[in-house]
């Protein structure tokens, strides 16, 4: 069995609608002006008058299917409302004079009657010109709304995709530097000749990579597993520093620990304030971390102090740029602050959660 192609079945669907209305509107008519026993008499009477009507209305609908954007121009609407006038009013006059021939009437009663009829046909034709261009207009309407709801939604879709792109160049950026510095502590030990202080730093490594690995699987990790993973990695660190490595983590709120965030999310602050304190010199480090809720918002600070005497290590930049990326794109309201207190570096991360 075929089918009619979508404009064929569209354009009957509109012939149907367009010749059932005149019929509504034909009964309505006659049910108001005749008596129960003339009613279906009149009916007939009045679809046969609205014949060309139906035709005009039939037509008209038809155009906009094929041009929609027929009625957006006011001149456009008021040209054709003009030829319609001019030429279908006297093709519709001469139609009514010829299906109500009625020799019963005196002449002046006809001619009453037909002024009756044409005074009304300038009624009926432009209040159904009105509604067709009212249809017009509000299809248009739709159709341009449909545009541009379906714009909407393919830029939202483009805008996903990329920062989805965005986040996984990050993540494939961040992997290999953190793999990198690992392994540069680990050399470090290698070259001082600690056999067995190397192996554990290799065990230790191993972990950590098993974590890293994992977590850039996922959008978004429990802060306590992020923790975790710092202690580690300050484990692994301390087999090159030894206890010159002091980190201290605060954090009372044990709810904070189920907090939604980046994966390796503070191994980059905390990279970098090894980098500015222990590298700058041959003394202990003093690294804090605190988290506490703020609100909303989830503070999360990494401080190490700086020695003004000795230049700091300025290092590539690339971890807190991409730490800053990162969150960004994790949630647009989470940020990243950098500044100097005092004599120490602070880093701090305001996340928002509830």
């Amino acid at each position: 069995m075929t089918t009619l192609p979508n404009p064929l079945l569209s354009a009957a669907r509109m012939l149907l609608l367009n010749a059932l209305a005149w019929i509504a509107v034909s009964a309505v008519g006659a049910l108001g002006a005749a008596s129960a026993s003339g009613y279906l008499r009149l009916w007939q009477q009045w679809c046969i008058d609205y014949v060309p009507m139906m035709m005009l209305s039939s037509g008209l609908c038809l155009a906009l299917l094929r041009w929609p954007t027929l009625f957006a121009s006011w001149r456009k609407v008021l040209l054709l409302f003009v030829v319609v006038m001019v030429l279908f009013q006297p093709l519709q006059w001469l139609y009514l004079d010829w299906v109500r021939d009625d020799d019963t009437l005196g002449l002046q009663s006809a001619y009453l009657a037909r002024l009756r009829m044409r005074r009304f046909s300038w009624f009926i034709t432009g209040a159904t010109f009105a509604i067709i261009v009212a249809i017009g207009n509000w299809r248009l309407a739709r159709a341009r709304e449909r545009d541009l709801q379906r714009t909407h939604t393919e830029n939202l879709e483009l805008s996903l995709a990329l920062e989805q792109q965005r986040m996984l160049a990050l993540r494939a950026q961040l992997e290999p530097h953190f793999i990198f510095n690992a392994l540069n502590a680990i050399s470090a030990l290698v070259r001082d000749g600690d056999k067995a202080v190397s192996l554990q730093g290799i065990s230790r490594l191993s972990d950590l990579l098993r974590y890293a690995l994992s977590a850039s699987l996922r959008d978004s990790v429990r802060l306590g597993e992020e923790l975790r993973f710092v202690r580690d990695y300050a484990d692994l660190q301390r087999l090159r520093y030894g206890e010159r490595l002091q980190l201290h983590v605060h954090c009372d709120d044990l709810r904070l620990h189920e907090a939604p965030c980046p994966p390796l999310l503070l191994q980059p602050l905390i990279e970098n304030a090894l980098r500015h304190d222990l590298d700058c010199h041959d003394g202990a480090s003093d690294i804090q971390v605190r988290i506490e809720q703020r609100g909303d918002m989830l503070s999360i600070s990494v401080s190490n102090p700086l020695n003004a005497s000795v230049p700091a290590n300025p290092g590539t930049g690339l971890g807190l740029q991409n730490t800053r990326e990162r969150l960004r794109i994790f949630n647009p309201s989470a940020a990243l602050h950098t500044e100097r207190r005092g004599e120490r570096f602070y880093a701090e991360i305001e996340l928002p959660w509830e």
